[in-house]
């Protein structure tokens, strides 16, 4: 009886400071200064808070979601366009960091820093061959601006390790990894990520293709998972005309936002045809929902992921934040394209998986949508339907008659980008005398039955065995990767999409609408595939 006094002459002060809460609100925070004060073991109460947040927000959606303060700043670089570093782009291999590509005016560029380098030390700690986690590698490059990171190089075949000091700075993270000309009328441009900075990269890649003699657009979305929202209304004003509805959103708690277009568009009138796929998501599904509904370009490929849930960010006192689903957003047609999430988190994620095994990425006509889910487009009133993702205006199956476990096994170990940096690392020189340009090389290389056979040597070293069978099956497409990923090395990111795409049966098809008008605006009045 006295302790049960004492606990509540303990709580009352508490008691009453919570009674503003819901009654559910003072509950959890009781429950939670009991376990704190009374419990027989002491606590980690920060965890236990933690915790509890994560345990909440996985009863809601799978798309709420609570970050730490570190986890919080990872996630929000890529989105905001820039972090504090020494500006590479690299790779690990074998436990020792290849640097690909020196970011252009960075500050490692700035000190001569080389494709091909290997970074050895750090600020006199050795981060080659000693198994060192690539986060804690990443720590150690990345820093406030203007710190120094003093580091030791190993170049070529020289002996010595070279020195540089390397003052970092604000490095851009680019959205757009490509932007080329597909043949001499026909832009390419590969988004990446809906960012703070994708709308202005986006608008500076198409004047640069229009000077180049761009009268048509190919916009390749396929595995970008989305980002800001914003981004997306951005981009998709520059392709339509004015007043009209982007995107809407609403939620139980949060009134309809409407997002209408401008007339500042620099696309309003040049055909356009966009690449998706099962891994284009939110801010991309928010894009090509507009530009289907509006009748105003061409869909390639096959149905997106399916997300149309919008999340607040709601940081909190110490730096974490939670992310809150706040509402769905809808399709100018009024389509809300968010999948079903009732069975749970795993059921959720296991839907790309579950398409693959009943068909659905191979053959179009395993996509069955409810009657109820049919809407019409907004010029020409197709048939397009909500309700999990975006149906492409033409669906192009996924080709899996090309890729073996044997492929699998070379590129999941880093067998592939292993053998490419070494073998750049050692004929870099007279690689980049005898291929001046990307399409000098595109032209012009060619991978050798020489280096096939080291890369089958060097995956046997490997312990991967070799199995003649599927190494046949994929050998063109082996072949292919290892001259993109060689383009990428000798030259940018746009490198290896400029040759990756030959494989690609979307940016074939897309190749082959946008250059045909008359197959550009069949598709444009006929009903979705479904």
């Amino acid at each position: 009886m006295k302790k049960i006094l004492l606990f509540m002459l303990i709580f009352a002060p508490f008691a009453l400071s919570a009674q503003q809460l819901s009654k559910a609100s003072r509950k959890l925070s009781l429950a939670e200064y009991a376990i704190s004060n009374f419990y027989v073991d002491k606590v980690d109460e920060d965890k236990l808070v933690e915790d509890a947040i994560v345990a909440l927000l996985e009863k809601l959606d799978p798309h709420s979601s609570y970050t730490s303060v570190e986890e919080t700043k990872e996630f929000n670089e890529p989105l905001l366009g820039n972090f504090d570093g020494i500006g590479i782009q690299f790779q690990i291999i074998k436990d020792t960091l290849f640097v690909i590509q020196a970011v252009p005016g960075g500050p490692s560029e700035k000190v001569g820093i080389m494709p091909g380098d290997k970074i050895i030390e750090v600020n006199d700690t050795i981060i080659a061959g000693v198994k060192m986690k690539q986060t804690d590698i990443m720590k150690r490059l990345r820093g406030t601006k203007g710190t120094v990171a003093n580091v030791k190089v190993k170049r070529n075949n020289k002996q010595d390790l070279i020195s540089f000091k390397i003052v970092r700075d604000k490095i851009p993270i680019n959205s757009l990894d490509a932007a080329y000309m597909a043949d001499p009328t026909v832009g390419y441009i590969k988004i990446n990520r809906f960012g703070a900075n994708t709308h202005e990269e986006f608008v500076e890649a198409v004047k640069k293709l229009q000077k180049e003699g761009m009268k048509s657009l190919i916009v390749d979305l396929q595995g970008n998972g989305g980002g800001f929202l914003n981004a997306a209304i951005d981009m998709v004003d520059e392709f339509i005309g004015k007043d009209k509805l982007i995107v809407y959103t609403e939620g139980t708690n949060q009134k309809r936002e409407e997002a209408y277009s401008t007339d500042k568009g620099l696309l309003k009138d040049i055909p356009v045809v966009f690449m998706i796929d099962e891994g284009s998501a939110s801010a991309s599904e928010i894009m090509t929902g507009a530009i289907q509904d509006w009748d105003r370009g061409v869909l390639v490929g096959r149905r997106s992921f399916g997300k149309g849930l919008v999340q607040r960010p709601i940081p909190l006192p110490d730096g974490s934040m939670i992310r809150l689903t706040v509402a769905r957003y809808y399709t100018p047609s009024g389509r809300s394209i968010q999948k079903p999430y009732g069975e749970g988190t795993k059921k959720y994620y296991e839907d790309l998986l579950n398409r693959f095994k009943g068909g659905e990425l191979m053959h179009a006509d395993s996509i069955h949508f409810p009657d109820s889910l049919k809407t019409k487009t907004l010029v020409e009133k197709r048939t397009v339907y909500g309700g999990g993702g975006i149906m492409p205006d033409v669906f192009v199956p996924i080709d899996t008659t090309k890729y073996s476990d044997y492929h699998r096994n070379l590129v999941y170990n880093g067998i592939m980008n292993q053998f490419v940096a070494t073998y750049v690392d050692k004929h870099r020189a007279e690689l980049t005398k005898k291929y001046k340009d990307i399409s000098s090389f595109e032209k012009n290389f060619q991978v050798s039955p020489e280096m096939l056979q080291s890369l089958v040597n060097m995956a046997n070293d490997e312990k991967i065995k070799f199995n003649e069978e599927q190494y046949n099956q994929s050998k063109d497409m082996i072949a292919l990767q290892l001259k993109a990923l060689t383009a990428r090395d000798l030259f940018d990111t746009a490198g290896y999409f400029r040759i990756i795409n030959a494989s690609d049966d979307s940016y074939k098809k897309a190749l082959e609408i946008i250059k045909n008008p008359t197959l550009y605006n069949k598709y444009l009045k006929t009903d979705t595939t479904h």
